[in-house]
């Protein structure tokens, strides 16, 4: 359980503005959040301290978030960098850099973590207020623990749909009991959300190739997959993983949403392509959008210059 009461004041006000945000209220005052949480990593990440004093930087001279010093991921493989002790801590999966490399995310405060994801998640994959069943290609919790994904798909599952059933076991995707499972949606004719890394659902676009299968799942259904697809059998474009599908699944590609997230952030970009058709945008270009408390500036990863 999230320790909400115990949080500092500073993780619980973030998060009950972010909470606000989502929920229509004032918008978040970027430059000002940006300043206090850099004082509180500052006093608070001694490793994190040492890098800002190497560069000559402190709270005294930091006018704007744009001043705020970077690490690049890799600090993440050597450094502890949080505020305090951590109530999870989740980890890379090192396809990158091997598994002997993986980053550690340390999380002091489950509760902020939450309040992001959930609120990205409503703003981007269920712009409608829809209450999904949750088929997820994903170990659960128990399996992975130390999975940012696992435990964000978790709180979805739990709080914004009607409840989640995981489909990755010991020995990877459990195809027969995800085939018959999306057999009961289908029966159903309920709205279900499928999501997992674009390598499971390849997985099982071609089992269903192979015996001739294909679903059509109910009214208000979508896909929400998080890439991952390098060392694939086969090539799959984006566009193909939309005709995919559509041809297995029965949701079109308008209903389908891509997740880039990193295990180092707390927060992530989403394809705009389900909010915007929702908002009457249906013609605007897909793109990844962030929610209004993350910005992004980018840096060469050797000298941190912009780029």
């Amino acid at each position: 359980m999230s320790r909400v009461t115990d949080a500092l004041p500073l993780e619980a006000e973030l998060a009950a503005a972010i909470t606000a945000v989502a929920e229509g209220g004032p918008p978040l005052d970027f430059d000002a959040w940006a300043l206090r949480i850099f004082a509180h990593q500052f006093e608070r990440n001694a490793p994190y301290r040492t890098v800002c004093e190497r560069r000559g930087v402190t709270p005294a001279v930091v006018a704007r978030w744009e001043d705020v010093p970077a690490v690049p991921t890799a600090a993440f493989r050597h450094l502890e960098l949080t505020c305090g002790p951590p109530e999870a801590v989740f980890r890379t999966s090192g396809t990158t850099s091997g598994p002997a490399a993986r980053g550690s995310h340390l999380v002091p405060h489950l509760a902020l973590y939450r309040a992001s994801a959930l609120a990205a998640f409503s703003r981007f994959v269920l712009p409608d207020g829809a209450r999904p069943s949750c088929v997820l290609l994903l170990p659960s919790v128990a399996h992975r623990p130390e999975s940012s994904l696992v435990r964000m798909c978790a709180w979805v599952g739990e709080m914004l749909g009607r409840g989640a059933e995981w489909f990755v076991g010991d020995r990877g995707l459990e195809i027969e009991r995800l085939l018959e499972a999306l057999s009961d949606r289908e029966r159903s004719g309920e709205a279900v959300l499928v999501a997992g890394p674009t390598a499971a659902f390849a997985d099982l676009f071609e089992v269903c190739r192979t015996r001739g299968r294909a679903f059509r799942l109910g009214p208000g259904s979508r896909i929400m997959d998080t890439g991952g697809a390098k060392g694939l059998r086969r090539p799959l474009s984006r566009a193909g993983f939309f005709r995919e599908c559509w041809a297995h699944l029965g949701v079109a590609g308008y209903s389908c949403v891509n997740e880039f997230g990193m295990t180092e952030l707390c927060s992530q970009r989403y394809d705009s392509a389900l909010a915007d058709r929702f908002h009457g945008r249906n013609l605007a270009p897909r793109r990844l959008l962030a929610p209004p408390w993350l910005r992004t500036r980018v840096l060469d990863p050797d000298t941190l210059a912009a780029v």
